[in-house]
């Protein structure tokens, strides 16, 4: 019986997806880590309990301490915005004669950016205050988890 070319192409196919299929599986068992686990990794858990909570205590000393560092660098930021606004005012004051609208209105900027500074420097160290207590809230669950 001769094959006609129908059937040899569908003899081609079939032993490419029957290749496939075989190469699908020996990928996914080997994924899976059918036949490389390791299982010499396992740990005792209860020296990780006890590291833990020592782990938890210093992640809320740096959370504390970043805190304060970057309220600080809030604080400065802002001084230097206020600084600017006040020097560029000056400038203004100093390059007119008399009480102008450009005076005016430069003296009016200066005290809006200096407000608005520190009301952005306020939200900030508010957004700062909440994310510290969000992390100190987390690890003190993880520690009472992990405690009982």
């Amino acid at each position: 019986m001769k094959q006609n070319y129908v059937t040899k192409q569908l003899s081609t196919v079939k032993r490419w997806m029957a290749t496939a299929l075989l190469g699908m599986l020996a990928i996914a068992f080997v994924w899976q880590g059918a036949f490389f686990s390791n299982t010499s990794a396992m740990a005792d858990p209860a020296a990780t309990l006890i590291a833990s909570s020592d782990a938890g205590d210093r992640a809320q000393e740096k959370a504390n301490r970043d805190a304060g560092r970057t309220k600080n660098f809030i604080d400065d930021a802002a001084d230097k915005v206020k600084e600017a606004a006040r020097s560029n005012a000056s400038k203004v004051d100093q390059a007119t004669d008399s009480g102008s609208f450009a005076e005016r209105k430069a003296k009016k900027d200066a005290a809006t950016i200096q407000r608005r500074a520190n009301e952005d420097a306020s939200r900030t160290k508010e957004a700062v205050d909440k994310t510290k207590n969000a992390v100190e809230r987390t690890v003190e669950n993880i520690k009472d988890a992990f405690g009982k």
